[in-house]
């Protein structure tokens, strides 16, 4: 009997998720996990925002490109505001100061560049969760039914549902 290779490999795509969701479970994970639909609920969106989307393409950011500071610089810059020793000082640095650091910027640029990834990644996962979130309060207001406004500082809780301050 030849199974499909596509069978296959979603079998295995679905024994490895189950055992991740164990293994989770096992080290104190969030209960909700226990239910197999909510494990799979919340596996599918973050591997959409991993997998399928366009970490350049993403709206967070983009809302966020009129502040520079946000962004993780990774090159070294080096500038003088002296006018007439600042050329000698930028020599210094570059020619002493450079190599005595380059180590120390080698090993902080792969992390940067990590951090980086791990920004762009909550960042999708974050789109996708409000993505997910319009669509579902837009089927709300299809059935008549009327999404509660968002209660600043507390996501989607009702100001009837909201704990007292």
């Amino acid at each position: 009997m030849h199974v499909p290779v596509e069978q296959l490999m979603r079998e295995i795509e679905d024994d490895v998720r189950q055992m991740r969701r164990r293994r989770l479970l096992a080290r104190g994970g969030a209960a909700e996990y226990r239910d197999p639909a909510v494990y799979e609920g919340v596996d599918e969106v973050l591997r959409r925002a991993i997998d399928a989307r366009d970490h350049d393409a993403l709206l967070l950011p983009d809302l966020m490109s009129g502040n520079p500071d946000w962004q993780l610089a990774l090159h070294l810059r080096y500038a003088s505001h002296r006018p007439v020793i600042g050329s000698f000082l930028i020599g210094v640095k570059r020619r002493v100061l450079l190599p005595l650091t380059r180590w120390l910027y080698e090993f902080s640029l792969e992390n940067f560049r990590r951090q980086r990834r791990i920004n762009a990644v909550l960042f999708a996962c974050i789109e996708e969760l409000a993505i997910e979130n319009a669509r579902l309060r837009e089927a709300l207001r299809r059935e008549g039914i009327q999404p509660s406004a968002p209660v600043a500082g507390r996501g989607d809780i009702p100001a009837s549902d909201a704990p007292a301050s």
